[in-house]
């Protein structure tokens, strides 16, 4: 080489070296995409390079043509639009031939949209430059841009692409012809989903405007903003209405919002979510209204306001499921009927949600999810169909009938409740507002406005009772509330109605009475006050004493601060006054006594009656030992302040225990106890003083407090038994039945008489375990003996006691020993004495009456002992009497005649008649000519156990077949 052409040729070598150094730094070489002859369409979008904010002029390296030279080219921006940012992909023609194609850019593609800013579609491509050849053809389409482009046989061909928006979601090379032919086919799978789109929109509008209901203008509402959303994902507005080509996604947002805000409304008006409070209709009413500003804020950012409404759709679309189910759980019909279009919902959602986040990828997604929409809406106007045409040409007669049934009603005074289902309106004739003092009409309306109205312990009740109705479409409406007047006293109501059901089996009505019952409630209120307060003073009885006392010590358990004391009072010598001045004078003083003490009484403290002239008193004001012994002594001078009467005065002192509360206290019982025991301690000492407890008292009552321990083990080690005295029919000398008897066979002090044990267990509360264990032995044994002898009509009678009549579960018990035992009520007989019954007799009353319903036999025992019976034995559902021994034992003429005269009237009162403790054969002769029925006494046999029953019941079977 010479020397004159060396400084050329390194000349020459450094711009090559800084031609290739400037061509990597601006862009590397693609790789072509190859294509054959049968390629019909390819998905160019993951070999397209997108190069960012390059500005107005923009340099690249081509692909390596077929000799494998790599050039640079330079494209400058040709549309205003341009946004700066390039997209290069390469195209290789394989063949000999030469090939036409078109490079296609959709607008719009669910599929990868996104869920927040979604990409809502906009022009993709401003021009394409080729690397070699002619510049490319751009076609006219609304929907794509598309670029007509021809390839040489054999060419490798690099295009530059100036994008008019940042995102090209998807580039597809299609074949012409194959393009054209996909085309038409979306275009008319589209028209045939937007015609029943349109079809089924007027339809439903048809319906509302013949059905006015909320539900048919919702589901058309549903169905015009599916037809609005399918128009413009197919494209089809923009050829009815004229669209500027930047205004797209603003319609789209717009219809989004449209179609999440429509099926908010028709899940809240199908499922009729106002029925019972308007706070429903206030949540859905701002719901609709946010996205109504959200309709508006797409006119700026359309992408956030269909970010939105997709959001929306989706919560919606969950919280419908679970109210849905939820309902459905509830059998309502509405709620199940709705089952199969919501879960199409869901699925549609799934589907779209996999579609707009890139899962699913393809261009059928698109269309389908279209047409799901159609299917959905399809199958919700089925739904709403069945609603359309419920009850057709029968709701006239139907109502025709009902006014007449409520014009027969409202002749007997009755208020008629009328309950027009399908307008949710309650009419009551005559009005019941004017009864409440209430505006005339007030409670004419929905039936959420009873609520207001209604107590609100009955609320949750009356609302769960007519939806059970509606649901279950069958049963009666037997409910009794209360309902508060203008001046705000309550009312008691007792409402019966029945539904009445439409050809579609749905409720229409419901019709029925309501009757005031207020007067009925107070009388059951004042009973159920007796049961545990006492008649004369109306302090609490003992029993609600100990309740009290009991939820005391538990929270003193828990809190320091809380410490009660509890008193003992017993009136001195108070048995001379009521013999000296007589029962009434007595029962003044007392009621002066109590109204003393309860003047001493602070918020906190609580004062009872324990018996005749015993008060109790817990005191929780007060936790200084001198401040409790002030206490006591202000009510010792209560009570010593004379009493004036019928102008003398009477001077009354008292026995007075306390004890304050200690952790060693285990019981209200028990601390009440030890009171009693330092009050008994006061009175020994000789009355008038106060005397706090100590444990040395107990001893003086050990023996009461053995017997009571001993008395518990025995329950628990089965040790008491049940003894059976046979109740003889007079008339033919066979056995009737049975009275059960309690013995209780100590293991160390022997067979305990229940004259020992009976009082302890009244006094200690075991009485209601041995009267049930009682019952349900006896029971049972009496089942046994009627299964092995069936053809002797046995009774079994049992003995109940004070505390077991007034405890609110006896008639269960005695119920539950039925059903367990498989007797029949009328072979199973409760024994009370006068003085069970006299001790609160209008509880009694109650209790008996209920017992009777039952169907169980019931016996006034030891007759003509206590009360005046003669008056109050009217009074009381007794079907039996037993004459007491001692009437027997008196042979007397007057004796005799008294027995006549027992019989006879019980005779003439329809009165069973059982004769106690009869002496002789000579004496039941006697009575069975008189006409008394049954004899119980030792001369027909001693009580014996039940095996020993059965080997008699044996013996006298066997007996009467000889």
């Amino acid at each position: 080489m010479s020397r004159s052409l060396f400084p050329a040729f390194l000349v020459a070598l450094a711009a090559a070296f800084i031609t290739l150094v400037s061509a990597v730094g601006t862009a590397e070489a693609i790789e072509p995409i190859k294509i054959a002859r049968d390629d019909v369409a390819l998905d160019l979008s993951g070999a397209v390079e997108i190069y960012r904010a390059q500005g107005d002029a923009f340099q690249v390296s081509t692909a390596p043509d077929v000799d494998g030279i790599v050039r640079r080219i330079e494209v400058e921006a040709q549309d205003e639009r341009s946004t700066g940012d390039w997209a290069v992909f390469a195209l290789a023609n394989t063949t000999d031939q030469q090939l036409d194609r078109l490079i296609v850019a959709p607008h719009f593609r669910l599929v990868g949209s996104g869920l927040v800013w979604p990409d809502l579609g906009s022009q993709r491509i401003a021009a394409i430059t080729p690397s070699s050849g002619f510049t490319l053809d751009r076609q006219e389409s609304p929907d794509a841009d598309e670029f007509h482009v021809t390839l040489n046989p054999g060419s490798v061909v690099t295009f530059v692409a100036e994008l008019s928006s940042p995102n090209l979601p998807q580039v597809y090379l299609w074949d012409p012809g194959a393009y054209k032919d996909t085309v038409n086919a979306y275009t008319l799978f589209r028209g045939i989903v937007i015609g029943i789109a349109g079809l089924l929109a007027l339809f439903l509008t048809i319906l509302f405007v013949v059905k006015g209901t909320s539900m048919f203008p919702a589901t058309a509402a549903l169905a015009w903003a599916v037809l609005a959303y399918i128009s413009i994902d197919f494209g089809f507005l923009s050829k009815v209405i004229e669209i500027t080509p930047g205004n797209e996604q603003i319609w789209r947002a717009g219809t989004e919002v449209g179609l999440a805000a429509t099926l908010v409304v028709f899940l809240f008006a199908y499922l009729n979510l106002n029925r019972w409070h308007d706070h429903f209709s206030y949540g859905v009413l701002a719901w609709i209204l946010g996205l109504g500003i959200i309709a508006g804020f797409a006119i700026i950012d359309p992408a956030v306001a269909a970010g939105i409404a997709r959001i929306s759709f989706a919560a919606t679309a969950l919280v419908g499921l679970g109210i849905i189910i939820y309902l459905s759980l509830q059998g309502y019909d509405r709620a199940i009927m709705l089952v199969p279009s919501w879960v199409m919902i869901i699925a549609w959602m799934v589907g779209s949600w996999m579609a707009i986040t890139g899962v699913l990828d393809n261009d059928i997604v698109q269309p389908a999810i279209g047409g799901g929409l159609i299917l959905i809406i399809l199958l919700i106007g089925f739904t709403v169909m069945q609603h359309a045409f419920a009850g057709g040409a029968l709701f006239q007669g139907l109502f025709s009938d009902m006014e007449r049934q409520a014009l027969a009603i409202s002749g007997s005074g009755d208020v008629v409740w009328d309950w027009d289902v399908s307008r949710d309106r309650i009419i009551t004739r005559p009005d019941v507002s004017r009864q409440l003092g209430l505006p005339s009409g007030s409670l004419h309306g929905p039936a959420r406005d009873w609520l207001s109205t209604l107590h609100t312990e009955d609320r949750d009740t009356f609302r769960t009772t007519l939806d059970v109705v509606l649901e279950q479409r069958r049963g009666r409406i037997s409910q009794c509330f209360r309902l508060r007047g203008a001046d705000g006293h309550y009312h008691w109501f007792d409402l019966r109605a029945r539904p009445v059901i439409g050809s579609d089996g749905q409720v229409i009505r419901c019709v029925g009475t309501m009757v005031d019952v207020t007067e009925q409630k107070k009388a059951e209120e004042r009973l159920l006050h007796d049961a545990v307060h006492d008649n004369l003073t109306g302090l609490p009885s003992r029993e609600l004493f100990l309740n009290r006392l009991d939820a005391i010590i538990s929270i003193a358990r828990m809190e320091q601060q809380v410490r009660p004391t509890v008193f003992v009072i017993d009136i001195d010598r108070f048995k001379q006054v009521n013999e000296e001045l007589g029962i009434s004078v007595g029962d003044t003083i007392l009621l002066t006594i109590a109204r003393r003490l309860h003047r001493l009484l602070k918020p906190r403290d609580s004062l009872c009656r324990l018996s005749g002239d015993q008060f109790a008193m817990i005191l929780l004001s007060e936790q200084e030992p001198a401040r409790i012994a002030a206490v006591a002594d202000a009510v010792k001078q209560a009570i010593r302040t004379p009493v004036t009467f019928a102008r003398r005065e009477i001077v009354l002192t008292s026995s007075i225990g306390l004890i304050s509360w200690t952790t060693t206290q285990e019981s209200a019982e028990e601390m009440l106890k030890d009171a009693e025991l330092a009050m008994y301690q006061a009175k020994r000492f000789g009355g008038d003083r106060i005397e706090p407890f100590r444990p040395a008292f107990r001893s003086n009552d050990n023996n009461r407090l053995r017997m009571e321990a001993d008395l518990r083990r025995a329950i628990e080690r089965s040790e008491l038994k049940l003894v059976y005295q046979p109740i003889i029919r007079l008339e033919d000398q066979t056995i009737a039945g049975f009275e059960a008897l309690l013995r209780w066979d100590h293991p160390r002090r022997g067979a305990i008489p229940p004259s020992d044990f009976i009082p302890i267990a009244e006094s200690s509360g075991l009485i209601v375990q041995l009267g049930l264990f009682a019952m349900q032995q006896a029971a049972e044994d009496l089942y046994r003996w009627q299964k092995q002898f069936p053809d002797l009509p046995l009774v079994m009678s049992v003995n109940l006691s004070s505390r077991q009549l007034i405890r609110r579960d006896l008639v269960g018990d005695v119920r539950s020993v039925i059903a367990r035992s498989g007797v029949s009520p009328e072979s199973f007989r409760l024994e009370l004495t006068e003085s069970v019954v006299m001790d609160n007799p209008e509880q009694s009353a109650h209790v008996l009456e209920k017992l009777r319903q039952i169907g169980i036999g019931l016996s006034l025992d030891d007759f003509g002992t206590g009360y005046s019976s003669l008056s109050y034995l009217s009074s009381f559902p007794f079907d039996t009497i037993k004459i007491d021994r001692r009437f027997l034992e008196d042979h007397s003429a007057r004796g005799i005649v008294m027995v006549r005269s027992m019989v006879k009237m019980a005779k003439e009162l329809e009165l069973s008649v059982v004769a106690e403790g009869v002496v002789d054969q000579q004496d039941a002769q006697q009575l069975a000519e008189m006409g008394c029925d049954y004899a119980q006494s030792f001369v027909f046999g001693e009580p014996e156990d039940a095996e020993t029953t059965g080997k008699l019941l044996f013996e006298h079977t066997t007996a009467a077949k000889s």
